[in-house]
């Protein structure tokens, strides 16, 4: 089965290069790798001992953000390297001062992953939230290289637990410990005689929760708002795009302002969305050319400020559950105690189904929907503040997993200075 995945690995490298003529995002993720390896041997120095972060995406990233920023503080003597497999990541966290060193993940061939390795020479590798490479995994253990899981999550349909599974479960064996978000992954590793697993939840709650601690404050919210009331309608997608222009195109409300801060903002998406708007709206991109205070709707046409957009909102909308995307993160608008909505498809992501069930998130299906449950929180403004206090709440309890991973972190590496 291993000979057969690395047949299959490499056979796929070979069809990214084809695809990567007519994908924009297909030759980012292929030209991105081509200077990993030289990026590598110009940055790297044996003086400094490494600690390697891996993340998929963006998401996964903002995750492990409070364990990378925690080790870059506690042991300034190492350097740390994040890498990325998505170029979604890699291209808004290249610049990142969290870490020292950014880069592409190689593609997961022996070859690769080999001259990685050994470049990088690792003292600690840590895996946010998934990703289990075979060829990755199995070096990592051959040079006996500490390897953690964080914000691990596993569901009883993964190949780990599935009668045909025992090549990717081989490669679990790599990991020293596993740090899981709930008892069903737990249970699941144990059921595959896997011990060394630590319930700890989930580090986007730590990372939330340092949101507030820092200055959100913007200018042009201020300007904009005045003393209206905020819908933010953060990582919209043309589905939700539909709903909220719906709305904004025909409510009498004079008193509320909305901000829509959409996913995709590049091509002529921003415009369409701009030209379908009835009322008075601008663009981030063009404030120094308007007058804010006198729009109904900003679309924030740039990346980077969400969450502190977020700050100023007395209602969020999260997007990505009106269509078969996926609904982004919603922890980031809740920590701010206000209530949230979202759209139809949520089930899988965890902390939304818990805050639907507690009435901290509303689920909408329709146009309609979104409009009667939207005017029924304006009209109530102690519901609002109760939806609110439910999010803000259940945030809080759920923060802690930093602590514990960071202090294994620090057992682990203060027993590997003393060898």
């Amino acid at each position: 089965m291993y000979f057969l995945y690395n047949i299959v690995v490499h056979i796929v490298s070979g069809l990214l290069f084809v695809v990567a003529l007519f994908s924009d995002k297909i030759r980012r993720f292929v030209h991105g790798r081509k200077g990993t390896f030289d990026y590598l041997q110009t940055q790297l120095n044996k003086e400094n001992p490494l600690i390697w972060f891996h993340t998929a995406s963006l998401g996964e990233f903002e995750q492990g953000l409070p364990l990378i920023e925690q080790c870059k503080r506690e042991y300034p003597n190492y350097k740390i390297l994040v890498t990325f497999f998505s170029p979604s990541g890699y291209e808004v966290k290249k610049n990142t001062k969290a870490a020292d060193l950014v880069c592409y993940l190689p593609l997961d061939t022996k070859g690769n992953m080999q001259r990685f390795i050994e470049l990088a020479d690792p003292k600690l590798a840590i895996f946010v939230k998934y990703e289990f490479w075979p060829n990755t995994l199995k070096l990592l253990q051959k040079r006996h290289i500490p390897t953690l899981l964080v914000s691990g999550i596993f569901r009883p349909d993964q190949i780990f637990f599935k009668s045909y599974g025992s090549f990717m479960t081989h490669s679990l064996k790599s990991f020293t410990h596993f740090f899981v978000q709930n008892e069903q992954s737990k249970s699941l590793l144990n059921s595959i005689n896997f011990q060394n697993v630590t319930v700890s939840g989930d580090t986007r709650y730590d990372r939330v929760m340092e949101i507030l601690d820092r200055d959100n404050s913007l200018d042009f919210m201020e300007e904009f708002i005045e003393n209206s009331f905020c819908l933010v309608a953060g990582s919209t997608w043309i589905e939700d795009q539909e709903i909220l222009v719906d709305y904004i195109n025909n409510t009498a409300r004079e008193n509320l302002k909305v901000v829509i801060a959409p996913h995709k903002i590049e091509g002529d998406q921003i415009k369409k969305l701009k030209n379908s708007i009835k009322k008075n709206v601008v663009l981030y991109s063009e404030l120094d050319q308007e007058i804010i205070g006198q729009a109904k709707v900003l679309i924030v046409d740039t990346v980077g400020l969400l969450t502190r957009i977020y700050s100023y909102a007395d209602i969020a909308y999260v997007g990505g559950g009106m269509g078969s995307t996926g609904l982004h993160n919603t922890l980031e608008p809740a920590v701010f105690g206000i209530p949230v909505l979202i759209g139809k498809h949520y089930r899988g992501f965890i902390e939304a189904e818990k805050l639907v069930e507690l009435g901290g998130i509303e689920s909408i299906s329709t146009k309609g929907e979104f409009f009667n449950k939207l005017n029924f929180l304006l009209d109530n403004k102690e519901i609002i503040k109760d939806k609110g206090r439910i999010n803000k709440k259940y945030i809080e309890k759920k923060t802690g997993a930093k602590i514990q991973i960071g202090n294994y972190i620090r057992k682990l590496l203060k027993d590997s200075s003393a060898g």
